[in-house]
C-alpha cells in the first residue's frame, strides 16, 4: 500500500478524527490560557460560585470577566466539575468533553460508516471555533442529534434527557420536540419530560437555596429579553442570522423579528403535514437538519461559534444525498463550506469584515435552509436522497 492509500485510510478511521478533535481542544486550550484568552469560560466557571454565594447570575462583574451570562441555572451544576478544577486545565477538560459530546451523537445517527466520518471532517474547523471560544454550543447540536437519535431507537427516556436538560441550559435544545411526531412512544416521551424538567429545576437547589434559585429563573428570562433587544441593535457581533442580514442590508434596527419569525415558523412546520412519510428515516433526518439550521437562523443571539450547530445540519444534510451529488447540492455545500466555515480563515482581512458587517456568515445556511425545507414538502423518495442507508 503506497502512502497515499494510507493516508487515505487513516482519515476514514472514527478514531483518527476522534483524535485530531482531542487534539484541536487542547491545542485551542493551552492557546487561550497562554494569551489569558478565556472570558466565555470564566463566566461558566462563576455561574457555579455566584451560586453557591447566593450573587446574582445575570448582572455583569467587570472586576471578573466582560459580559454577562445567559445561560440557564441548571448550568451551575453543569459546570460545577470543571469549575472545581486549576483553569489550566478546566479549559481542556471542558473543551475535549463538548467534542467526545457531540462525537457520540455523530455516531449515533442512522448513516453508514463513510458518511458519519465525512460529517465528522465537515464539521472540526467550526468545532475549533466553538473551542477557542470555549462554548457550549457543540453540546447543544449533540442534544439536537441524540434527541432524534434515541426517539428512532425507541429510547424516549432518554432523548427526554438531553431536550429538558439542553433547554434548562441554552433555549435551542427545545427544538428537540419536534422529533415527537416520529416518536412511538409519545405519552412515554411527554412523562420522561415532566419528569427531567422537575429534576433539572431542582438540581442547583442540591448546593443553593431554593428562593434563590426560583428568582434566577426569572431574572434569566429578563437577561434574555434584554440580550434580544441588544442583538438586534446592530451594535455586537451576534444576530448572525436571517433577520440579521437583512438589518445589516439595510442599515435599519428598527426591523423587528416577528416579520421573520412568523413565516419562517409557517414554512418550518409545513413539512410535518406530510404525515405518510413520518417513518421515513431519511425524511427523519432531513428535518433533523432543519431543525439545525432553524435554530441559528432564526435567533438573534446566532454568533460565529454557535454555527456548529447549523453547520453540522449542512453537513448531515449533505451526505443524505446519493452519489452523485445533485449540482445544487454539491454548489451549496462548496459555498457553504467556504463562506460560512472557511472565510474567517482564508479570506483577506477586507473580505472578511465584509463578511461579519453583513452576517454573510449566515448567508449559504439560509440558501440551504430553503432548499431543505422544499425538499421536504415535496418529498419523494427519487428526490436525490438515498431512502435506507
Amino acid at each position: 500500500m503506497n502512502f497515499k492509500d494510507r493516508l487515505k485510510n487513516l482519515f476514514q478511521k472514527k478514531s483518527f478524527v476522534l483524535i485530531v478533535w482531542i487534539v484541536l481542544a487542547i491545542f485551542s486550550a493551552s492557546k487561550q490560557y497562554a494569551k489569558g484568552s478565556y472570558n466565555n469560560y470564566l463566566i461558566f466557571k462563576h455561574v457555579f460560585y455566584h451560586t453557591l454565594t447566593q450573587e446574582n447570575l445575570y448582572i455583569e462583574y467587570p472586576e471578573l470577566y466582560n459580559d454577562s451570562n445567559y445561560y440557564g441555572p441548571a448550568f451551575s451544576a453543569i459546570i460545577a466539575p470543571f469549575a472545581m478544577l486549576p483553569d489550566w486545565l478546566a479549559l481542556s477538560c471542558w473543551n475535549i468533553s463538548n467534542a467526545l459530546f457531540l462525537f457520540f451523537a455523530i455516531r449515533s445517527l442512522p448513516l453508514s460508516e463513510t458518511k458519519k466520518i465525512i460529517v465528522a471532517w465537515l464539521v472540526t474547523n467550526e468545532l475549533f471555533t466553538s473551542f477557542v471560544n470555549f462554548q457550549f454550543n457543540a453540546s447543544i447540536a449533540a442534544t439536537l442529534i441524540l434527541a432524534y437519535s434515541f426517539i428512532k431507537k425507541e429510547k424516549d427516556f432518554w432523548a427526554a434527557l438531553v431536550i429538558i436538560g439542553g433547554t434548562f441550559i441554552k433555549l435551542y435544545s427545545v427544538a428537540g420536540l419536534a422529533f415527537l411526531f416520529f416518536s412511538k412512544h409519545k405519552i412515554r416521551l411527554i412523562a420522561a419530560g415532566i419528569i427531567w424538567s422537575v429534576a433539572f429545576f431542582v438540581l442547583p437547589m442540591l448546593f443553593t437555596e431554593s428562593d434563590f434559585i426560583i428568582q434566577s429563573y426569572f431574572d434569566w428570562f429578563n437577561s434574555i429579553v434584554t440580550k434580544d433587544n441588544l442583538n438586534g441593535s446592530l451594535e455586537t457581533p451576534q444576530d448572525i442570522s436571517i433577520m440579521g442580514i437583512v438589518r445589516r442590508l439595510l442599515n435599519n434596527r428598527e426591523i423587528s423579528s416577528i416579520l421573520f419569525l412568523i413565516p419562517g415558523m409557517l414554512l418550518f412546520s409545513a413539512p410535518f403535514l406530510n404525515l405518510k412519510y413520518y417513518n421515513d428515516q431519511s425524511f427523519q433526518q432531513l428535518l433533523l437538519c432543519s431543525v439545525m439550521l432553524f435554530v441559528v437562523l432564526f435567533s438573534s443571539s446566532s454568533e460565529s461559534s454557535t454555527y456548529i450547530v447549523a453547520f453540522t445540519g449542512v453537513a448531515i444534510w449533505f451526505v443524505l444525498h446519493d452519489r452523485p451529488y445533485p449540482r445544487t447540492v454539491l454548489l451549496l455545500m462548496i459555498f457553504a463550506f467556504v463562506l460560512t466555515s472557511l472565510s474567517p480563515i482564508i479570506f483577506p482581512l477586507i473580505w472578511r469584515n465584509f463578511v461579519i458587517k453583513y452576517s454573510l456568515k449566515a448567508l449559504p445556511c439560509v440558501l440551504i435552509w430553503f432548499y431543505t425545507s422544499y425538499e421536504l414538502i415535496a418529498f419523494r423518495y427519487q428526490n436525490g436522497i438515498r431512502k435506507n442507508d
